[in-house]
């Protein structure tokens, strides 16, 4: 303890330094289980990417037409290119490898899915919340961000690239 921290709470240094202990305490226990989260989140979703962008890429011509009545433009292009990212992205969101660019991607891919296919849902994000977070691209752009935000973690491929890179720099 500091001596403004004795000044300032004179007999109540000891709980004080107690308390500052204990949440100290829980603040690393809950930081020793952000890899392990972001590795369950990763293992299920990119499961769940990878699952989408299969079936998308068995049935294209249906996701082509699919994507015409939207009137994206060059479905034909559009729809092996989506079904592509988001069968590699799941992939490499399961190994943690590029992680970062990965869930930039997919976001990017989730949010043309909001704008094309669940559009009012989208612009009900702050009307009608229920609405945005009720549509299907909601919990994929959901985890692509958090991937974006805070990779991959420790458990990962990125993580041993990096300290691979490091040991032998």
């Amino acid at each position: 303890m500091s001596s403004l921290t004795a000044v300032q709470f004179g007999k109540y240094t000891k709980p004080v330094s107690w308390l500052v202990r204990v949440f100290e305490g829980f603040r690393t226990g809950a930081n020793s289980l952000q890899s392990p989260l972001l590795l369950t989140v990763r293992l299920y979703w990119g499961l769940q990417f990878a699952q989408t962008g299969w079936g998308k890429l068995h049935h294209l011509a249906r996701i082509t037409d699919f994507f015409r009545s939207l009137g994206i433009p060059f479905p034909a292009i559009n729809a092996p290119f989506v079904a592509g990212l988001e069968f590699v992205g799941g992939l490499l969101l399961i190994a943690g490898l590029a992680s970062r660019l990965t869930g930039f991607l997919l976001a990017a891919n989730m949010l043309v899915a909001y704008w094309t296919a669940d559009h009012e849902a989208l612009l009900a994000v702050f009307s009608d919340p229920g609405k945005f977070y009720g549509a299907d691209p909601y919990t994929f752009l959901f985890v692509s961000l958090l991937v974006l935000i805070f990779g991959a973690g420790f458990l990962s491929l990125d993580a041993a690239i990096v300290k691979l890179w490091r040991k032998g720099a």
